[in-house]
């Protein structure tokens, strides 16, 4: 299983010690959550506080962008070194263009489904995918409870992955536990996003170890 800490759950009085323990656990990504006040009830934070984090940070990038219009943003995500760029389904007026411009960028193409928002959605564009993002809650904010549903839009994920031949891994945001990843583990989820549950924890690098094992 691959783990993607959220920075959204950091210590942002004393952001160098987070991600100093990010680069010594055993994670895959750092998920960073842009947040603007429209698209979601929240503002996270902005390219300034991503930059300074980039800089210090030897984990790849997982920018989740959780705006309206995030096609207008590809140059900056780039700028930052971003590995994957994840754009919502639901704040992408021409998805596949906006799909298209992120590959051609450098970046690896993810898109979002909020919890509502069907697997079936994504048909005429899995094949172009390198993610897919579930949220197993309602965008906005961390610490929400699991959104049981997701189990089932994951086996349905795969199905569709299976039928078009698609090579895009699967991920999942909210919610995320020892508990709840065995079970997405279990449904066919290969990359965890955890923000609330590692930064929280006793010994985040053992939770992300945790989490990795699944």
């Amino acid at each position: 299983m691959k783990v993607s800490p959220s920075l959204l759950s950091a210590d942002f009085a004393d952001l160098r010690k987070d991600i100093e323990m990010i680069n010594a656990s055993e994670c895959d990504y750092l998920h960073l959550d842009v947040m603007d006040g429209v698209f979601v009830p929240n503002i996270s934070f902005g390219f300034p506080v991503m930059k300074a984090v980039s800089k210090i940070c030897d984990k790849p990038l997982d920018v989740h962008l959780m705006i309206v219009e995030p096609q207008k943003w590809i140059p900056q995500v780039r700028d930052l070194g971003a590995e994957i760029m994840n754009v919502h389904q639901e704040a992408c007026l021409h998805l596949h263009s906006c799909v298209q411009q992120i590959h051609a960028a450098g970046m690896k193409a993810g898109v979002t489904l909020c919890p509502a928002t069907p697997v079936a959605t994504l048909t005429d564009i899995i094949e172009d995918l390198d993610l897919v993002l579930l949220m197993s809650v309602n965008p906005g904010f961390g610490g929400q409870p699991f959104i049981r549903h997701t189990l089932r839009k994951v086996e349905e994920l795969r199905a569709l992955r299976d039928a078009t031949g698609s090579k895009a891994e699967i991920e999942i945001d909210g919610g995320v536990n020892l508990n709840t990843g065995r079970e997405l583990a279990d449904a066919g989820a290969e990359v965890l996003v955890a923000g609330s549950y590692v930064f929280g924890a006793d010994d985040p690098k053992a939770t992300i170890a945790a989490l990795k094992a699944l």
